[in-house]
């Protein structure tokens, strides 16, 4: 754990030695989602949970995607990490960070990211409270049934979709997930087109991850943060499921990035 300067206590699990990369997770996943992301980044790879996940503080909300901003920044500075990775949820937290603190990074990786200036669509927002719902229930099948929809109906099945499934709700019947999370999916990370337009100012150079055909992390938005950085990189896959059906590709594509 670390001690914020903002007071949030924040769970941080660092591994290697060197240039410093921090990982930022999605809503209501976490560091062992994020970890097979940096499997070949070199250096010191720091991953953490944001508020109200995992063993991570829970001060009483409702929270903004400045307030991840803040937790993001906060282990980047104590860890000195030089570069980012976020997740959805994660690279809106990122997003935030650069619109206010342009020239943080040197290189930054948005993957999947999920909304910009504007919130996401009602049915996630949704979806996010059955998981929440079944959480506070402590309900592994309600969990079960929410989580199973991150998971592409071919591989459900099998022995690694079964492990993935089990995994994240032994988690979440573990550690829980804070209420105060639940107003997070109808925010947008930027308060408006202008702040979209301060990211013209950002130094890092940027890969954005983003997928055809996928709901919950529209193209459009991954097309959109490409074209407001000013020095960035556009991969978009072709269907959803992109950590299951392109591993390889991912990982290859995050770590020749970071470790140029």
């Amino acid at each position: 754990m670390v001690a914020t300067p903002h007071g949030v206590e924040l769970e941080v699990f660092a591994t290697g030695t060197g240039v410093t990369t921090v990982f930022a997770h999605g809503l209501g996943q976490g560091i062992a989602e994020t970890r097979p992301l940096g499997s070949g980044v070199l250096g010191r790879r720091v991953f953490f949970h944001f508020r109200g996940h995992g063993r991570s503080g829970a001060p009483p909300g409702p929270w903004s995607h400045l307030d991840l901003a803040r937790d993001l920044r906060a282990v980047a500075d104590l860890t000195g990490a030089t570069r980012a990775l976020g997740v959805s949820l994660g690279a809106g937290a990122l997003v935030r960070l650069l619109a206010d603190n342009p020239t943080r990074f040197e290189r930054v990786v948005f993957f999947l990211p999920a909304a910009l200036a504007s919130p996401r669509e009602p049915a996630i927002s949704e979806r996010f409270d059955a998981l929440l719902e079944a959480a506070e229930e402590q309900d592994p099948a309600g969990l079960a049934d929410v989580i199973s929809l991150e998971i592409p109906p071919s591989v459900r099945a099998t022995p690694g979709g079964w492990a993935y499934l089990r995994q994240r709700v032994e988690q979440i019947v573990h550690f829980g997930l804070s209420p105060a999370l639940a107003d997070l999916p109808r925010q947008a990370p930027l308060p408006d087109a202008s702040a979209v337009a301060a990211l013209r100012a950002v130094t890092a150079e940027a890969l954005v991850l983003g997928c055809h055909n996928d709901d919950v992390h529209p193209a459009y938005v991954a097309e959109e943060l490409a074209d407001a950085l000013p020095k960035s990189e556009l991969h978009l896959y072709d269907a959803p499921g992109v950590l299951w059906n392109e591993r390889a590709d991912v990982r290859a594509r995050v770590a020749s990035f970071l470790n140029h």
